[in-house]
Protein backbone atom coordinates (compact mmCIF):
# COMPACT_ATOMS: atom_id res chain seq x y z
CA UNK A 1 0.00 0.00 0.00
CA UNK A 2 1.29 3.44 -1.09
CA UNK A 3 2.11 5.86 1.33
CA UNK A 4 -0.53 8.42 -0.38
CA UNK A 5 -3.39 5.33 0.19
CA UNK A 6 -2.42 4.85 3.39
CA UNK A 7 -2.23 8.27 4.80
CA UNK A 8 -6.21 8.73 3.05
CA UNK A 9 -7.41 6.12 4.87
CA UNK A 10 -6.48 7.62 8.25
CA UNK A 11 -7.62 10.64 7.55
CA UNK A 12 -10.77 9.53 5.76
CA UNK A 13 -12.09 6.98 8.19
CA UNK A 14 -11.13 9.04 11.31
CA UNK A 15 -13.06 12.07 10.13
CA UNK A 16 -16.51 12.93 10.25
CA UNK A 17 -18.37 10.76 7.58
CA UNK A 18 -20.34 14.13 6.39
CA UNK A 19 -17.05 15.35 4.99
CA UNK A 20 -15.86 11.98 3.32
CA UNK A 21 -17.19 12.82 -0.03
CA UNK A 22 -15.52 16.58 -0.53
CA UNK A 23 -12.25 15.52 1.04
CA UNK A 24 -11.93 11.81 -0.80
CA UNK A 25 -12.19 14.34 -3.90
CA UNK A 26 -9.29 16.80 -2.90
CA UNK A 27 -7.48 13.47 -2.21
CA UNK A 28 -7.57 11.92 -5.44
CA UNK A 29 -6.88 15.48 -7.06
CA UNK A 30 -3.96 15.45 -4.55
CA UNK A 31 -2.61 11.93 -5.27
CA UNK A 32 -3.15 12.26 -9.82
CA UNK A 33 -1.19 15.87 -8.99
CA UNK A 34 1.61 13.57 -7.37
CA UNK A 35 1.71 11.50 -9.96
CA UNK A 36 0.47 8.06 -8.42
CA UNK A 37 -2.46 7.32 -10.59
CA UNK A 38 -2.98 4.11 -8.92
CA UNK A 39 -3.21 5.54 -5.27
CA UNK A 40 -5.78 8.25 -7.12
CA UNK A 41 -7.89 5.14 -8.63
CA UNK A 42 -7.75 3.33 -5.20
CA UNK A 43 -8.71 6.27 -2.79
CA UNK A 44 -11.81 6.97 -5.18
CA UNK A 45 -13.10 3.69 -4.65
CA UNK A 46 -12.80 4.08 -0.83
CA UNK A 47 -16.68 3.58 0.75
CA UNK A 48 -17.82 6.13 2.95
CA UNK A 49 -18.84 4.66 6.46
CA UNK A 50 -21.73 4.56 8.12
CA UNK A 51 -21.89 6.61 11.54
CA UNK A 52 -21.81 3.69 13.43
CA UNK A 53 -19.30 2.23 11.26
CA UNK A 54 -16.98 5.86 11.43
CA UNK A 55 -17.68 5.41 15.71
CA UNK A 56 -15.70 1.97 15.55
CA UNK A 57 -13.09 3.61 13.00
CA UNK A 58 -12.16 6.29 14.93
CA UNK A 59 -11.98 4.68 18.33
CA UNK A 60 -9.69 2.13 16.99
CA UNK A 61 -7.53 4.93 15.25
CA UNK A 62 -7.37 7.29 18.35
CA UNK A 63 -6.68 4.48 20.74
CA UNK A 64 -4.58 1.70 19.26
CA UNK A 65 -4.61 -0.54 22.83
CA UNK A 66 -8.63 -1.16 21.40
CA UNK A 67 -7.06 -3.68 18.67
CA UNK A 68 -4.69 -5.36 20.97
CA UNK A 69 -7.66 -5.78 23.57
CA UNK A 70 -9.83 -7.13 21.45
CA UNK A 71 -7.28 -9.81 19.83
CA UNK A 72 -6.23 -11.06 23.24
CA UNK A 73 -9.36 -11.87 23.80
CA UNK A 74 -10.28 -12.81 20.81
CA UNK A 75 -7.72 -15.60 21.40
CA UNK A 76 -8.71 -16.87 24.59
CA UNK A 77 -12.07 -17.31 23.67
CA UNK A 78 -10.86 -19.37 20.29
CA UNK A 79 -8.51 -21.49 22.69
CA UNK A 80 -11.36 -21.94 25.23
CA UNK A 81 -14.33 -23.13 23.43
CA UNK A 82 -13.18 -26.88 22.38
CA UNK A 83 -12.62 -27.27 25.88
CA UNK A 84 -16.40 -26.94 26.60
CA UNK A 85 -15.12 -26.06 30.31
CA UNK A 86 -18.46 -24.58 31.65
CA UNK A 87 -16.67 -22.39 34.18
CA UNK A 88 -14.23 -21.07 32.10
CA UNK A 89 -16.67 -20.50 29.47
CA UNK A 90 -18.58 -18.65 31.71
CA UNK A 91 -15.73 -16.37 32.90
CA UNK A 92 -14.99 -15.30 29.00
CA UNK A 93 -18.14 -14.74 28.31
CA UNK A 94 -18.76 -11.82 31.08
CA UNK A 95 -15.43 -10.89 30.28
CA UNK A 96 -17.04 -10.30 26.53
CA UNK A 97 -19.71 -8.61 27.73
CA UNK A 98 -17.35 -6.30 30.40
CA UNK A 99 -15.03 -5.81 27.57
CA UNK A 100 -17.73 -4.64 24.88
CA UNK A 101 -19.22 -2.55 27.51
CA UNK A 102 -16.59 -0.68 28.13
CA UNK A 103 -15.37 0.28 24.96
CA UNK A 104 -18.84 1.09 23.60
CA UNK A 105 -18.61 3.94 26.40
CA UNK A 106 -15.40 4.86 25.45
CA UNK A 107 -16.13 5.14 21.62
CA UNK A 108 -19.05 7.96 22.45
CA UNK A 109 -17.23 9.74 25.47
CA UNK A 110 -16.36 12.71 23.30
CA UNK A 111 -19.54 12.18 21.14
CA UNK A 112 -23.15 13.86 21.51
CA UNK A 113 -25.65 11.11 22.69
CA UNK A 114 -26.27 8.93 20.23
CA UNK A 115 -29.38 7.55 18.50
CA UNK A 116 -30.39 4.18 20.34
CA UNK A 117 -29.74 2.00 17.13
CA UNK A 118 -26.49 3.72 16.88
CA UNK A 119 -24.83 2.63 19.95
CA UNK A 120 -26.35 -0.82 19.34
CA UNK A 121 -24.59 -0.86 16.11
CA UNK A 122 -21.23 -0.21 17.41
CA UNK A 123 -21.84 -2.27 20.33
CA UNK A 124 -22.90 -5.51 17.89
CA UNK A 125 -19.90 -4.39 15.92
CA UNK A 126 -17.11 -4.70 18.68
CA UNK A 127 -18.72 -8.14 19.47
CA UNK A 128 -18.72 -9.31 15.79
CA UNK A 129 -15.04 -8.17 16.49
CA UNK A 130 -14.55 -10.85 19.37
CA UNK A 131 -16.18 -13.26 16.88
CA UNK A 132 -15.39 -12.76 13.22
CA UNK A 133 -11.32 -12.53 12.19
CA UNK A 134 -12.51 -10.87 9.24
CA UNK A 135 -13.98 -8.00 11.02
CA UNK A 136 -11.52 -7.64 13.01
CA UNK A 137 -8.82 -7.06 10.15
CA UNK A 138 -10.89 -4.16 8.80
CA UNK A 139 -11.46 -2.04 12.13
CA UNK A 140 -9.95 1.11 11.36
CA UNK A 141 -11.84 0.66 7.52
CA UNK A 142 -14.86 -0.46 8.00
CA UNK A 143 -18.06 1.04 5.70
CA UNK A 144 -20.61 -0.47 8.04
CA UNK A 145 -21.75 -2.24 10.93
CA UNK A 146 -21.30 -5.96 11.33
CA UNK A 147 -23.21 -8.33 13.16
CA UNK A 148 -21.88 -11.92 14.23
CA UNK A 149 -24.22 -14.38 13.36
CA UNK A 150 -22.77 -17.60 15.34
CA UNK A 151 -22.93 -18.87 18.23
CA UNK A 152 -20.74 -19.82 21.24
CA UNK A 153 -17.53 -18.07 21.93
CA UNK A 154 -15.76 -17.63 18.86
CA UNK A 155 -16.93 -18.08 15.49
CA UNK A 156 -15.07 -19.01 12.32
CA UNK A 157 -13.84 -16.11 9.74
CA UNK A 158 -17.24 -15.40 8.08
CA UNK A 159 -18.77 -15.03 11.70
CA UNK A 160 -20.96 -18.44 11.51
CA UNK A 161 -20.72 -21.50 13.72
CA UNK A 162 -17.82 -23.75 12.70
CA UNK A 163 -17.92 -25.97 10.51
CA UNK A 164 -18.00 -30.04 11.41
CA UNK A 165 -15.36 -31.88 10.57
CA UNK A 166 -15.33 -33.54 6.99
CA UNK A 167 -16.74 -37.21 6.59
CA UNK A 168 -14.42 -39.91 5.96
CA UNK A 169 -14.59 -41.31 2.75
CA UNK A 170 -15.77 -44.34 4.02
CA UNK A 171 -19.83 -44.66 4.98
CA UNK A 172 -19.90 -44.43 8.38
CA UNK A 173 -22.10 -46.67 9.98
CA UNK A 174 -26.00 -46.07 10.96
CA UNK A 175 -26.21 -46.08 14.25
CA UNK A 176 -23.49 -43.56 14.58
CA UNK A 177 -26.02 -40.92 13.57
CA UNK A 178 -28.20 -40.76 16.82
CA UNK A 179 -25.65 -39.79 18.85
CA UNK A 180 -23.76 -37.64 16.22
CA UNK A 181 -27.28 -35.51 16.44
CA UNK A 182 -27.70 -35.45 20.21
CA UNK A 183 -24.13 -34.27 20.35
CA UNK A 184 -25.23 -31.42 18.38
CA UNK A 185 -28.00 -30.97 19.92
CA UNK A 186 -26.22 -30.82 23.02
CA UNK A 187 -23.43 -28.02 21.79
CA UNK A 188 -26.73 -26.17 21.04
CA UNK A 189 -28.08 -26.06 24.14
CA UNK A 190 -24.47 -24.58 25.54
CA UNK A 191 -24.75 -22.25 22.89
CA UNK A 192 -28.01 -21.03 24.09
CA UNK A 193 -27.18 -21.20 27.55
CA UNK A 194 -23.84 -18.53 26.33
CA UNK A 195 -25.71 -16.01 24.86
CA UNK A 196 -28.21 -16.35 28.04
CA UNK A 197 -25.58 -15.89 30.18
CA UNK A 198 -24.10 -12.59 28.37
CA UNK A 199 -27.34 -11.46 28.81
CA UNK A 200 -27.94 -12.27 32.49
CA UNK A 201 -24.06 -10.60 33.06
CA UNK A 202 -25.69 -7.56 31.00
CA UNK A 203 -28.92 -7.23 32.67
CA UNK A 204 -26.75 -7.65 35.75
CA UNK A 205 -24.58 -5.04 35.47
CA UNK A 206 -26.99 -2.48 34.43
CA UNK A 207 -29.21 -3.53 37.62
CA UNK A 208 -25.96 -2.33 40.11
CA UNK A 209 -25.28 0.50 38.46
CA UNK A 210 -28.63 1.93 38.73
CA UNK A 211 -29.11 0.54 42.27
CA UNK A 212 -26.06 2.00 42.79
CA UNK A 213 -27.23 5.71 41.21
CA UNK A 214 -30.62 5.17 43.33
CA UNK A 215 -28.17 4.72 46.59
CA UNK A 216 -26.90 7.41 45.89
CA UNK A 217 -29.67 9.59 45.38
CA UNK A 218 -31.45 8.10 48.38
CA UNK A 219 -28.30 9.12 50.54
CA UNK A 220 -28.48 12.40 49.23
CA UNK A 221 -31.81 13.41 49.53
CA UNK A 222 -31.60 12.33 53.52
CA UNK A 223 -28.74 14.41 53.99
CA UNK A 224 -30.94 17.38 52.59
CA UNK A 225 -33.88 16.46 54.56
CA UNK A 226 -31.89 16.19 57.58
CA UNK A 227 -30.45 19.59 56.96
CA UNK A 228 -33.58 21.03 56.44
CA UNK A 229 -35.16 18.89 59.50
CA UNK A 230 -32.32 21.13 61.22
CA UNK A 231 -33.24 24.57 59.67
CA UNK A 232 -36.88 23.97 60.16
CA UNK A 233 -36.10 23.27 64.10
CA UNK A 234 -34.31 26.53 64.43
CA UNK A 235 -36.45 28.65 62.03
CA UNK A 236 -39.45 27.32 64.73
CA UNK A 237 -37.29 28.50 67.79
CA UNK A 238 -36.39 32.11 66.18
CA UNK A 239 -40.31 32.60 65.39
CA UNK A 240 -40.73 31.35 69.48
CA UNK A 241 -38.74 33.78 70.52
CA UNK A 242 -39.65 36.60 68.21
CA UNK A 243 -43.40 35.79 69.29
CA UNK A 244 -41.90 36.64 73.11
CA UNK A 245 -40.32 39.17 72.64
CA UNK A 246 -43.62 40.88 70.67
CA UNK A 247 -45.82 39.81 73.47
CA UNK A 248 -43.35 41.16 76.41
CA UNK A 249 -42.89 44.58 74.10
CA UNK A 250 -47.11 44.57 73.59
CA UNK A 251 -47.27 44.54 77.34
CA UNK A 252 -44.57 46.88 77.96
CA UNK A 253 -46.44 49.47 75.68
CA UNK A 254 -49.84 48.96 77.31
CA UNK A 255 -48.25 49.74 80.84
CA UNK A 256 -46.73 52.53 79.81
CA UNK A 257 -49.88 53.87 78.17
CA UNK A 258 -51.89 53.26 80.92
Amino acid sequence: MSDLLADAKAELYRADPDDFMSRRAELVALARGAGDTAAAKQIGALRKPTRSAWVVNRLVRTDPEVTTRLADLAAELREAGPSMDGGRIRELTAARARLVDELTRQAFDDLPAPPAAVREEVTATLDAALADPEVAANLGTLVRAAHWAGFGLAGNRQGAPAPAPPAAKTRKPAPAEPSAERERRHREKIMEAERAVAEADRAADAANAAEQHLADTVRRLEAELAQARQQLAEARRQAYRAESQQRRAGETLSRLRG
